[in-house]
């Protein structure tokens, strides 16, 4: 593959520009020009009194061989050494460099990024593309990532396996074990597609953006599947393949409800695909978002991954390039204060978080604590954000 991998500095350059230029067509509902003046996001420095100790809670919480809780998987240790960098921390900072080099050790001659016999393969290799990008400031991972992207887009579902369009599983990618994919492992493989700096041409992300347009509980051209006008509330759900399923249920005629989680997932993969804000489907995701803006809960789950939500919440909405959302009752809502001050009322005495609700790993405080500093990176007021 000879195709030129942009510097971290100089990707999450480009795509704020391009976020800027999408934020700048979508007019924020129910927002005036004085609310559009006033400051955003926390104050840095009540950001970093929460960030600090959070942040001192890993290094003590890393093991000898630089993992984190690696019997859960490659995937822990990953999103705990993105959270660091993104919040300025070098890759020769101890923790930093003792993560990454473990991720290097469970590199495979496929590409792959992963726990030998892992039944999480893409999972595993998509976070840690994500890691590696934050911390490729000079050139130095560019033949892992180059490697890494080539071993995730061979597991997507499509031709290559012989599914063609008009089958459900088309485009979308799950665990890595051939189960079935869905829109939690789809929009890690966009995340992981975006971080190296694709966009909507590339053929990878065109085919995951027929999944996921399918997992949306919305009737268009792009979704004629059976469940597309049973809830027909624009939010998304976990599958549409092997028959379609929910992790909030169905409905009493066989709908699969749609929860926050994935519906903010569905918008962020839309939007790195290139859809644009004028499409129905980006509408109908923005309108459930709206009529379900919620901190204390994941919309549809109660405190169900909660802190998945949390993260999911945060990279979507700094995609769009919203500052305010206006909720259902016509009240807009800072998303970055209201979501900081929530994460700071929940943090540990320790620095740490965790869930009490401990299903999909939550009761697991390194992986939450991975969790929040990530949803933390996207809550810096705009003037102030990343380099």
């Amino acid at each position: 593959m000879d195709e030129v991998f942009l510097s971290e500095r100089a990707a999450r350059a480009v795509r704020r520009a391009l976020l800027v230029v999408f934020a700048a067509s979508i007019p924020l509902v129910g927002q005036t020009a004085t609310e559009a003046a006033q400051p955003v996001g926390p104050d840095p420095g009540e950001l970093a009194a929460v960030i600090g100790p959070a942040m001192a809670y890993l290094d003590q919480a890393q093991a000898d061989d630089g993992s984190f809780s690696k019997e859960e998987g490659a995937g822990v240790t990953a999103l705990a050494a993105a959270a660091l960098l993104r919040h300025g921390r070098s890759t020769s900072d101890p923790t930093v460099a003792g993560a990454l080099s473990y991720l290097e050790g469970l590199v495979h001659d496929d590409g792959g990024i992963y726990l030998k016999d892992s039944r999480h393969r893409n999972y595993e290799t998509c976070v840690a593309i994500v890691c590696f990008n934050e911390a490729n400031h000079d050139g130095r991972y560019d033949g892992l990532l180059r490697n890494a992207e080539h071993f995730v887009k061979s597991l997507q579902w499509d031709e290559s396996e012989g599914y063609d369009k008009e089958n459900m599983n088309y485009g979308g990618a799950g665990y890595g074990s051939h189960s079935r994919p869905d829109l939690s492992n789809t929009s890690f493989l966009i995340d992981a597609l975006h971080a190296v700096g694709r966009d909507g041409d590339d053929p990878a992300l065109q085919k995951a953006l027929v999944f996921v347009s399918r997992c949306q509980n919305l009737a268009t051209s792009e979704n004629t599947t059976s469940y597309a006008d049973k809830v027909n509330d624009g939010g998304f759900y976990y599958t549409i393949a092997a028959g379609g399923s929910s992790q909030a249920g169905e409905t009493p005629d066989g709908g699969l409800r749609s929860y926050g989680s994935m519906t903010y997932a569905g918008l962020k993969s839309m939007i790195y695909a290139g859809v644009g804000p004028d499409d129905p489907r980006v509408k109908a995701a923005r309108t459930w978002i709206q009529d379900h803006y919620a901190l204390a809960e994941n919309p549809g789950m109660g405190t169900t991954g909660l802190y998945y939500y949390y993260h999911t919440f945060a990279k979507a909405l700094d995609a769009t390039g919203e500052h305010l959302v206006t909720d259902a009752a016509g009240t807009p809502h800072d998303w970055r204060r209201e979501l900081f001050d929530h994460l700071r009322r929940t943090q540990q005495e320790n620095g740490s978080w965790v869930n009490a609700s401990t299903r999909w790993m939550e009761g697991n405080p390194n992986l939450v604590t991975a969790y929040s500093l990530l949803a933390l990176s996207y809550c810096s007021p705009p003037s102030t954000a990343g380099p």
